[in-house]
């Protein structure tokens, strides 16, 4: 199958990216190597693949429809995974027409295009954020969505929203699948886990917002993947689902396990709570265990164990090229 993935040089891309390469598969990645954080990290994602059969890398905007146009006119395209867009709900707060006009508009065009060469199968990377803030769990593909608490669950929101619109209008089949909180090697630097490691490390003070207690549904990057491959083999109709490891966390306990792992002790700073934050996500996965026989593998103490260690290997590298 030939597969173009949007936001292919980011962190959940160039995962998927391996495993559907290993899998046959032909990657046409699209990638616009924005500044939202450094794309040198971006590229190095992406350069272990540009000698393998099959890969395919090019360097644009999903918001652009003459380059849409061109790549789908020249590849043919049996169904896109969409992963691009701004993330992060804290940075939402502060440009929020950036976040709508990425991850609505982008989504629209490709859409568009995608009605336009007659490609009907769509994975799209929707977010837990789109429950907003609730006390009732596990969080259900059935809950009624109202109260969404940040500009980067709204535009996730519609982005589904105007998925559904094309399915119900020109028969496309997509799967909006809600990630839970993924983390592993090559997270994005601005994430917690991954930047709680760097100041363990480097012996720096660990911002917590609130009292450390609220509570994420933290789950490996191999089980989104394994997720993702699954729903793009599978994908019919309309459907949103979970992909989560089920097994909420505190902070202050998610603390705990990497000062373990790193050896180093914390420094912690305690601040007010974060706009736009929830206290709590949890997956129920029972729809993802039914339609896709999706469960998740790596227990949260490995997967840190393995992002510890990739830190560390990392800093060596750096270290030995200097």
């Amino acid at each position: 199958m030939t597969i173009l993935v949007t936001g292919g040089a980011g962190f959940i891309g160039t995962h998927l990216t391996k495993r559907l390469l290993d899998e046959g598969h032909i990657v046409l990645a699209v990638d616009n190597f924005c500044s939202n954080y450094d794309p040198e990290l971006k590229r190095r994602n992406v350069a272990n693949f540009k000698n393998q059969p099959g890969y395919y890398l090019f360097e644009g905007d999903i918001r652009e429809s003459h380059f849409l146009h061109l790549l789908f006119g020249t590849y043919p395209v049996d169904a896109v995974i969409h992963l691009a867009g701004l993330a992060g709900v804290r940075p939402s707060l502060q440009k929020p027409a950036a976040y709508f006009d990425t991850n609505v508009t982008g989504t629209v065009t490709l859409l568009q295009t995608m009605q336009d060469f007659k490609v009907d199968k769509m994975v799209f990377a929707s977010s837990s954020s789109v429950y907003g803030e609730r006390n009732e769990t596990p969080f259900r593909e059935s809950d009624l969505i109202e109260g969404l608490a940040s500009p980067y669950a709204i535009s996730k929101r519609t982005g589904e929203m105007v998925i559904q619109n094309a399915h119900q209008l020109y028969g496309l089949n997509a799967y909006c699948l809600r990630f839970f909180t993924v983390y592993g090697p090559n997270q994005r630097p601005d994430m917690a886990i991954s930047s709680f490691i760097r100041r363990l490390f480097a012996g720096e003070r660990i911002q917590l917002f609130g009292t450390g207690q609220s509570v994420r549904d933290y789950t490996y990057v191999n089980d989104i993947v394994a997720g993702i491959v699954r729903a793009v083999e599978r994908v019919s109709g309309f459907e949103i689902i979970n992909l989560g490891s089920g097994r909420p966390i505190a902070l202050i306990d998610l603390v705990r396990h990497l000062e373990y792992f790193t050896g180093r002790k914390a420094r912690i700073e305690y601040r007010p709570d974060q706009l736009g934050d929830v206290s709590r996500t949890f997956a129920d996965l029972s729809k993802a265990a039914q339609l896709l026989g999706y469960q998740p593998r790596v227990l949260l103490e490995e997967g840190l164990q393995r992002m510890v260690n990739g830190f560390q290997a990392e800093q060596t590298f750096l270290l030995e090229e200097k």
